[in-house]
């Protein structure tokens, strides 16, 4: 996989998978244009995630948009490190997620595997699709590194309380897939 080329070790993990009842490639096509917008549950959660910030913005400062679809996660951030279609994506972000703001570092992709900055995550998401009989199973992982023993006590923390809500946003994000791959024609 992908993402083994650039996080291979893991001080955390989650994986999540379902199936969907369409070929790869349609199924591929909807990981790349995954939109979460109409999901109130993951508006919800991301727009809680972005309150802290609220009171520690400079004033002037244009509010980010909600990260609820691959480009609008991509401008908060996140990062495309590789692709294969039509089986698999990798993101990758950086920062202090257990602060009020996130702590978010923008990097370049090629700085992602090396980087180790103290103090600091580093995460990355992928989307793998695999063909079955009756279509496609799409799975997400998640796995995060830290670059040091005070960051990864911190993150520990963090992820006791964010872990399940972070699961709840990649099964809404696998059945957003699921919807856009089985409701598209194919065409």
């Amino acid at each position: 996989m992908l993402i083994d080329d650039y996080l291979p070790h893991a001080d955390f993990a989650e994986r999540h998978a379902l199936r969907v009842n369409a070929p790869p490639e349609r199924a591929y096509a909807a990981v790349r244009q995954l939109d979460m917008s109409g999901s109130p549950l993951v508006r919800t959660l991301f727009a809680l995630r972005s309150l802290p910030g609220l009171f520690t913005r400079k004033p002037g400062r244009g509010e980010r948009a909600l990260g609820v679809t691959t480009e609008s996660l991509l401008r908060n951030g996140f990062v495309l490190l590789g692709e294969r279609p039509p089986h698999e994506v990798v993101l990758g972000l950086v920062g202090r997620f257990w602060t009020p703001t996130g702590g978010i570092v923008r990097i370049d992709p090629a700085e992602f595997t090396a980087f180790d900055r103290p103090g600091m995550a580093v995460a990355a998401w992928n989307f793998t699709v695999l063909p079955t009989d009756e279509g496609s199973l799409v799975a997400t992982e998640t796995r995060v590194r830290c670059t040091d023993d005070a960051a990864r006590r911190s993150f520990a923390r963090y992820w006791r309380v964010v872990r399940p809500f972070s699961g709840l946003i990649r099964m809404e994000a696998l059945r957003a897939v699921r919807r856009t791959a089985e409701s598209s024609s194919g065409d």
